[in-house]
């Protein structure tokens, strides 16, 4: 039975148990896509050499992103000097934040390429980048939603500025190891 069957017959609770099963499906498909798409990517930057995975590397300004992180990292009495627009300026807006999640993975690749060399101490160094790498991702995925102009995502809007920081701050930790 189809939805619509189901909404002429006037059978709203057949028609919504209906929907839920289409958006579960819907969110499953798009949920495997994404590590589909995630696996490929990561086996791809596997294959390159290291002189390959540093051209990659896009260009940021580390000063301008350094003064943001820093101001997340050493919180004082104020808890932040910079105002959220100084934040989005100086991080490039929203294409700084994704040349911040791209370099995020080569350096990612980088530190693999490393550990195949030297196990012992890139394996730590290793670990703490993916770490670093987990955060970055949140934080982006947090200023991407409060980027949807809808009025139920309030919370994201208001918390921008501080997710952004935390993108940049956990950029600047994976640069600095």
């Amino acid at each position: 039975m189809t939805l619509t069957e189901c909404a002429l017959k006037g059978n709203i609770l057949s028609m919504t148990f209906a929907l839920s099963y289409l958006v579960f499906g819907v969110l499953l498909c798009t949920f495997a896509g994404a590590v589909i798409a995630d696996r490929r990517s990561s086996r791809k930057m596997a294959l390159l050499d290291w002189k390959d995975l540093v051209a990659g590397l896009h260009r940021l300004d580390m000063v301008e992103l350094s003064a943001v992180a820093t101001d997340y990292l050493t919180p004082r009495r104020g808890q932040i000097d910079l105002d959220p627009k100084e934040i989005w300026e100086s991080l490039g807006g929203y294409e700084g934040l994704k040349r911040m999640r791209e370099n995020a993975e080569i350096m990612l690749a980088l530190a693999a390429y490393a550990q195949r060399w030297n196990f012992e101490e890139a394996v730590v160094v290793t670990e703490r980048m993916r770490l670093d790498a987990a955060s970055l991702r949140r934080a982006v995925r947090r200023v991407e939603l409060g980027m949807i102009p809808a009025s139920l995502l309030l919370h994201f809007r208001l918390t921008l500025p501080l997710h952004a920081q935390e993108a940049s701050s956990a950029y600047y930790l994976m640069r600095q190891r």
